[in-house]
């Protein structure tokens, strides 16, 4: 697909880094996040603060060329749909095999090289969180992969993905059948930390891992 045009900052983009939102029948705005929705659409820079100040500049309806209804919290219901979004494919990737949970496990993908991923619980203890950072780190000096962790989810969303109980720490492992998630967990990354693009989002979560050794 061609490069389009963020309605906020004028800009040209990859739409790998864009949003695309289209008006629903109903007239409301809606994200279509599969970019398959028919009608008129616009595009917005795939990041938080930018579906804010779209709102609050009234720029939906004039880029839409209709009087769409635009709810003031916008900016979440997006982020709540990135979530399902993304929690939608981790489901379908532990139907494939490639998702592996429990913090035994998960250091063991880690220490094996199969992790392409892993995923911490927002609640997460840190003592856990740091005995799993420790064995990526293990990983990057014995000349390994840097092996990337986020923490996205509560746990009852992670449990509801995967159909488990308590689910803290997860892994998912390299492959095509995790591709999809890996890069749908990342734009939930970049939506949520303002940085200028996926690479650099990218970037700054193995630099906090550089700060941390």
């Amino acid at each position: 697909m061609n490069d389009r045009t963020c309605i906020v900052t004028r800009e040209g983009g990859s739409v790998d880094d864009m949003i695309r939102f289209v008006a629903s029948p109903d007239g409301t705005v809606v994200a279509d996040l599969k970019r398959n929705l028919p009608g008129r659409g616009c595009w917005v820079k795939a990041q938080r603060r930018y579906i804010d100040e779209a709102v609050k500049r009234k720029l939906f309806p004039r880029a839409l060329k209709t009087n769409v209804t635009v709810p003031d919290d916008f900016g979440l219901v997006v982020d709540q749909m990135l979530v399902k979004f993304a929690l939608g494919s981790f489901g379908l990737a532990r139907k494939a095999g490639v998702v592996v949970t429990g913090a035994a496990k998960v250091d063991s993908a880690i220490r094996n090289g199969t992790a392409a991923l892993v995923l911490h619980a927002r609640e997460a203890a840190e003592d856990g969180v740091r005995k799993l950072d420790q064995a990526r780190r293990s990983v990057v000096y014995a000349g390994g992969p840097e092996i990337p962790a986020l923490s996205l989810f509560e746990s009852d969303e992670m449990d509801l993905a995967l159909g488990g109980v308590n689910v803290i720490h997860a892994a998912v492992l390299k492959g095509k059948a995790a591709a999809g998630f890996v890069n749908r967990a990342w734009l939930l990354q970049h939506f949520r930390d303002g940085l200028t693009d996926l690479a650099d989002a990218k970037a700054a979560s193995a630099a906090k891992e550089t700060e941390t050794e």
